[in-house]
């Protein structure tokens, strides 16, 4: 991907837009970016078939923000995303990405969330709304939220909201939609639904696919054939033998989550389950300790981790074989992103050989087959489970009490005396703010914090545990 073909400076954007990029580290478009901005800039209806993590969100936010009228206070553009995870960094995107002009304001409308904000933040007036399709809904239904000034809808991860079983929703919030509008389609797979549902609601689009598999040789595969009995103990083999920093494994069924969980937690890894049971504030949680890394494995199933985009992620692990090859090539493909190479390691049962079979059929290429008795030698070498970087503290308080993230990071390197370099990310939701800290200064931080004050006040703060 090099050459003034992919250069962002090609495409009809604004000086200050261009600027803003280049201060954001986009340079070059990715695949999905060159192929659909051009159209999309240009006003056309779009199809395009892209994968999280491939850029996608840049490839619609950027002809929505060009068709906005900042001055007119009125929802222009309306994002629906399958789960709260996804709209809300799709939220965060569109914002870094709007900086170049004043005072876009982008409000996310999500289930699991207290009405009352959102229905206040409605009140104030907004140029983007950025949501779950049921939310959406929800608000319509009040006459909270108007789309009669709506110039862009965008559908981001369609098929995922068709397997959630929204459908009918997108359609009833889609007939409140204005007839003259510019709809961008985004979709992982291209299944049948998704045909149904462009020829419903968009006008001649444009159909652009970027290829789903991985470059050669970013994403090391290796399998592993096992007994049910020894699965979930081969985890924890792969994981000291390999000893990545970061892992999503992915199981079938809600129970196996939880168990694996605990197996690993009883080795002495720092895991956590990611299932569809957890309440909202336990979900927010785990997935901010598995972001800022402060827990090393984070054992989900595929619907729990869909809209789940976490940056260096060093390996993936297939503890069960899916019976969808596509699901196969989206789990791995949440590794070696941005140039890293990735790791994606797979346990399969004689039973499960139909299934890798139509993996390697997709892939188009043989699996490579490795003896478990090759990582029990490599595990035995280890120095123990490996230790997550950081430690997470959280801090009762959040946006509600106009917490920003330079407050608490000028509370940890003002006063409390700590380096930049010991402070991680920081997450700030509705009521409470999350900072990583280096795992080796993370009592002393609490302290310091607990003692200290942050925004000139006194905090409450607790160490998150990774059981």
């Amino acid at each position: 991907m090099t050459g003034p073909a992919v250069d962002f400076s090609t495409l009809p954007l604004s000086p200050p837009t261009l600027a803003n990029l280049r201060q954001l580290g986009y340079l070059q478009m990715t695949p999905i970016q060159a192929a659909s901005l051009p159209a999309a800039l240009a006003g056309a209806d779009l199809i395009a078939q892209a994968k999280t993590g491939s850029g996608k969100t840049a490839a619609f936010a950027l002809p929505l923000l060009a068709r906005l009228d900042p001055r007119r206070f009125a929802v222009q553009a309306l994002v629906l995303c399958p789960t709260r995870e996804l709209a809300d960094q799709v939220t965060a995107e569109i914002r870094r990405l709007a900086r170049a002009e004043e005072n876009i304001k982008v409000v996310t409308l999500c289930g699991g969330v207290a009405l009352r904000g959102q229905l206040s933040s409605l009140a104030h007036g907004a140029h983007i709304v950025v949501g779950t399709p049921g939310r959406v809904l929800d608000h319509l239904e009040r006459s909270s939220l108007q789309l009669d000034a709506l110039s862009t809808l965008v559908l981001d991860e369609a098929d995922r909201m068709l397997d959630m079983g929204f459908l009918d929703d997108i359609a009833t919030v889609v007939r409140q939609c204005p007839k003259e509008r510019q709809t961008l389609l985004f979709s992982a797979t291209y299944p049948e639904g998704i045909a149904k549902l462009a020829a419903q609601f968009m006008k001649n689009p444009q159909q652009i696919a970027v290829a789903a598999q991985h470059e050669e040789g970013q994403i090391r595969q290796r399998w592993y054939e096992v007994k049910d009995s020894e699965r979930l103990h081969a985890v924890g083999l792969l994981l000291n033998s390999f000893r990545p920093q970061s892992t999503l494994a992915f199981c079938n069924t809600k129970q196996q989550c939880r168990d694996l969980a605990q197996v690993l937690q009883a080795q002495g890894f720092s895991a956590l389950a990611l299932f569809g049971e957890l309440e909202q504030r336990e979900r927010d949680q785990v997935l901010v300790q598995f972001a800022n890394r402060s827990c090393s494995v984070l054992v989900a199933t595929d619907v729990a981790a869909r809209g789940l985009d976490i940056a260096q992620l060093e390996a993936v692990i297939n503890v069960d074989v899916t019976p969808d090859a596509e699901i196969h090539v989206h789990r791995i493909g949440r590794t070696g992103r941005a140039g890293a190479e990735g790791l994606a390691l797979s346990l399969a049962s004689l039973d499960e050989m139909g299934r890798v079979g139509k993996i390697e059929q997709l892939q188009g290429r043989e699996c490579e087959w490795h003896p478990l008795a090759e990582l029990a030698l490599a595990a035995n070498d280890a120095e123990g489970p490996l230790q997550p970087p950081m430690a997470t503290l959280q801090i009762t308080g959040g946006r509600k009490d106009k917490i920003r993230a330079g407050d608490v990071l000028g509370a940890l390197t003002g006063e409390a005396g700590f380096t930049r370099e010991q402070v991680g990310r920081i997450s700030i939701n509705e009521f409470s703010t999350y900072v990583a800290v280096d795992r080796r200064i993370a009592s002393e931080a609490l302290h310091k914090l607990s003692t200290g004050r942050v925004k000139g006040r006194a905090v409450k703060v607790r160490l998150l545990d990774v059981a």
